[in-house]
This record gives structure tokens, sequence and C-alpha cells, in this order.
């Protein structure tokens, strides 16, 4: 039984889509080190909990065929944002979100050098003399 659903796993690791858009961040490709994880004896490895292992192929096989898009079907294209799926797609590029995070950590470096930095010899409040 163990050959059967490690052999489940890897068509659906195959049909699976990598999106190269989001490199270390991918879905197809963390599913795909978790699988050869958890199968490192391939055919022969020991399930310890075969319904768990059944339930998780058959949860990530109704996302992979997208059941749940085609029973739930959206009214539009775009989300409340308007912003459209391709757009989103171009948004979570990896290449854009590491620009993000450098002009992040550019604005979070202006924050902390303006709040961080000592007053010059201004008055003491009440407070701080008590």
């Amino acid at each position: 039984m163990s050959a059967t659903r490690y052999r489940r796993f890897l068509k659906l690791c195959e049909e699976w889509p990598k999106d190269e858009s989001k490199r270390g961040r991918d879905l197809g490709t963390f599913l795909r080190q978790k699988v050869a994880s958890a199968f490192r004896e391939g055919e022969n490895t020991q399930i310890s909990d075969p319904e768990k292992c059944d339930q998780m192929y058959e949860s990530l096989a109704r996302i992979n065929s997208n059941m749940y898009k085609e029973k739930f079907p959206r009214a539009k294209d775009t989300s409340f944002t308007g912003v459209t799926v391709e757009e989103c797609r171009m948004l979570l590029a990896t290449g854009n979100m590491q620009q993000t995070d450098e002009e992040k950590k550019g604005l979070w470096k202006t924050l902390i050098d303006r709040f961080s930095s000592k007053p010059e010899d201004g008055p003491t409040s009440e407070k701080s003399e008590k």
C-alpha cells in the first residue's frame, strides 16, 4: 500500500505547477521537497499514519484540480481592490518582493534613525526628573 501512496504523490508532484517567479516561495517546489522528505525510502517507506497521509493527498489533489474554484466560481476576475490575477502575479514575483523588502528596510532605517536619536539639549520633562 505504501507503494501506491508514493506513486500517487509522485503523480501529484508531476501535475502540480511550478511558479518560477516565486523562487524560494513556490508551493509546487515546497510540495516536492515535503514528498521527498516523507518518502525517503520511496515505495518501501513505512507510513506511520496511513489515514492522515491519505487525507493530505486528497486535500492537495482537490486544490490541484481547482475543485473549489469550480465549486465556488467568482463573479469577477479581480479582487476587491480591482487588481487582476496577472497584476497580483507580477506584484508577488520574487524580484518585486525583494525590491519591496529593500524599500521597507530603507524606510525602517529612516524611522529608527529618526526616533532613536537623542534629543539635542532641549528642556527636560518633569517626568524624567522624578
